[in-house]
């Protein structure tokens, strides 16, 4: 991690944790530049299939709200850009990072970023906690959720978590730990949430 590095806190919302059979419904952005000028950006994506009940009634969001909404092969091209030069930030990168990775083969483009995961942050920082999913670090750093289970805002949560860790974890442990974990391989694929 370099001070001249842009960020990009990643959260989606899908139909499912299974990244052969389940869709991406909505995509939350929150990149921060090494200015720290902040953009954020997200979309309804059609998933092409019902929503189930129990993912409608934990995230929010129903068949209705996604179904004029484009296509993931529509949004591909703005999506990969917005992802571009900087260190992909997902809470469970490998779930997130996962669902984009097979959206983008589908369309036939190829992710290929640097990824950092929040949950592997959170237990490196502090290993005598034992939940590290985003509801125990909301608590426990005093985070402010403006919605749960909706992309943009878990991602502003993330960045909000980035931020905290930053202020109370001395610079040269947080930035090598960073380092020490962005370092690992790529995804070995599939994975399931924790959110």
């Amino acid at each position: 991690m370099t001070p001249h590095e842009k960020l990009i806190f990643v959260d989606l919302e899908t139909t499912g944790a299974n990244l052969v059979n389940d869709r991406i419904t909505e995509i939350g952005i929150v990149a921060v530049d090494p200015d720290g000028c902040i953009e954020r950006w997200s979309t309804f994506v059609n998933p092409g299939r019902p929503i189930p009940e129990f993912i409608q009634g934990l995230t929010g969001i129903s068949d209705e709200m996604v179904e004029t909404a484009p296509a993931f092969e529509t949004l591909a091209d703005t999506v990969r850009a917005r992802l571009q030069d900087g260190l992909f930030i997902a809470h469970n990168a490998r779930f997130d990072y996962g669902f984009l990775h097979h959206a983008f083969a589908r369309s036939g483009h190829a992710l290929n970023s640097e990824m950092l995961c929040t949950v592997k942050l959170s237990r490196a920082l502090f290993p005598a906690e034992k939940k590290h999913n985003l509801d125990s670090l909301i608590a426990r750093h005093e985070l402010i959720p403006e919605a749960r289970h909706r992309a943009l805002a878990d991602a502003d949560l993330l960045w909000q978590l980035w931020r905290k860790l930053n202020a109370v974890v001395p610079y040269e442990v947080f930035s090598k730990t960073v380092q020490t974990l962005r370092q690992q391989p790529k995804l070995s694929l599939p994975a399931t949430a924790e959110s």
